[in-house]
C-alpha cells in the first residue's frame, strides 16, 4: 500500500482529486437544500478562475462559510449525510481539536506530514469547510483578533500532534499549553459583530493578516463558475480577493512551490487510513507543507 503514492502518483492524484470532486458534491447538495451559503476559497477559487476545476496539482480543496452558515450546515449535516461513505469532522470534536471542519470519504486514507497523538482522529481524503468571522473595525482590536487567533491555533495543532521545524510555532505552541484558549476563540469570532465591515479567515491556512482580511461583501456576494463539470460559487470579487491572496494569480507557480502544496504524503483510495496506523508511528518527515499565502 505504501508504494501507491510513489509509483503510480500521476494516477492516484487524479483519482483522488475524483474523490475531492465527489465530496464537493455532496456538500454542495445539503447546501442547496437548506439554502446555507458558502464559496469556493483560496486554491479551490483560484482553480475555478485560472482552471475551470481543481489546479491539476493540488491534492485538497477549501469552502468558506460565513460563521452563520457554518454553524447551520454543523447542525444540519449529519442528518443528512450518508455515513457509510462520508464523515464530518467537525471542529473542536472528540479526536479533532482543530478550528475548522472536514468532510472525509470513509474507507480511504489521506496521511498528512505529521504523527498524530489520537489513533482514533479520522484521516481520509477529505475537503477544508473554513469558518469565516467578524473582524473589529476598530484597528487595534483587530490586531488584537489576529494575535489570539494564532494562540487558538497553536493549541489545537500541539493537541493533533502538529510537527513543524518553524521556531516561532514551536513558541507559539509552547505558550498556548499554560493558557485556557476557549474565552480567545470568543474574542477572534465576535459573533455579537455581524454589521462590521470587514470578515476575517484567521481559523483558516494563511498565516498573513492581511492575507486573511476581506471586505464583507467578498464573502457575500457570489457567482458561479464552472468548476470540474458543475457550477459552484465563487465570490464575485473574486479578481481582487486573488490578487490579494497571491498576487499574480494568472501566473503558475514554479515547481518547488507546487511541491510544498502537496498535502498527502500517502494517499490510499482502497484501503482505509485505520491501515496504516503502525507505520505512521516510525513515518520519517523530510519535507513539510508549507503555505504559499
Amino acid at each position: 500500500m505504501r508504494q501507491m503514492r510513489t509509483q503510480n502518483a500521476a494516477d492516484t492524484l487524479r483519482r483522488h482529486q475524483g474523490v475531492l470532486l465527489e465530496l464537493l458534491e455532496e456538500f454542495d447538495r445539503i447546501c442547496r437544500k437548506y439554502s446555507i451559503r458558502y464559496q469556493l476559497f483560496a486554491g479551490s477559487a483560484l482553480g475555478a478562475v485560472r482552471h475551470a476545476g481543481i489546479i491539476p496539482w493540488d491534492d485538497d480543496l477549501d469552502v468558506v462559510m460565513l460563521r452563520p452558515d457554518y454553524l447551520r450546515f454543523l447542525e444540519l449535516a449529519p442528518g443528512d449525510l450518508d455515513g457509510n461513505r462520508y464523515f464530518l469532522q467537525i471542529e473542536h470534536s472528540s479526536h479533532w481539536p482543530m478550528c475548522f471542519s472536514k468532510l472525509r470519504k470513509n474507507g480511504t486514507a489521506c496521511i498528512e506530514r505529521y504523527i498524530p497523538r489520537d489513533p482514533a482522529t479520522h484521516c481520509g481524503i477529505y475537503m477544508d469547510i473554513f469558518p469565516c468571522d467578524n473582524l473589529a473595525d476598530s484597528p487595534l482590536t483587530a490586531g488584537v483578533q489576529f494575535v489570539l487567533s494564532k494562540l487558538v491555533i497553536a493549541r489545537a495543532l500541539d493537541s493533533r500532534g502538529y510537527d513543524t521545524d518553524s521556531k516561532a510555532k514551536q513558541a507559539a505552541m509552547a505558550i498556548s499549553r499554560a493558557l485556557s484558549v476557549r474565552w480567545f476563540s470568543r474574542l477572534v469570532q465576535r459573533q455579537w459583530d455581524g454589521g462590521s465591515g470587514r470578515v476575517h479567515t484567521f481559523f483558516g491556512a494563511s498565516s498573513a493578516f492581511r492575507k486573511s482580511v476581506f471586505p464583507r461583501e467578498w464573502l457575500e456576494e457570489s457567482v458561479l463558475l464552472p468548476f470540474g463539470g458543475g457550477q459552484y460559487p465563487v465570490s464575485a470579487h473574486y479578481d481582487a480577493l486573488l490578487t490579494r491572496l497571491y498576487g499574480d494569480y494568472r501566473t503558475p507557480p514554479g515547481e518547488q512551490e507546487r511541491r510544498c502544496k502537496v498535502h498527502g504524503e500517502i494517499v490510499d483510495l482502497e484501503h482505509s487510513y485505520e491501515d496504516y496506523w503502525d507505520f505512521r508511528q516510525i513515518m520519517q518527515i523530510t519535507e513539510r507543507t508549507r503555505s504559499i499565502r
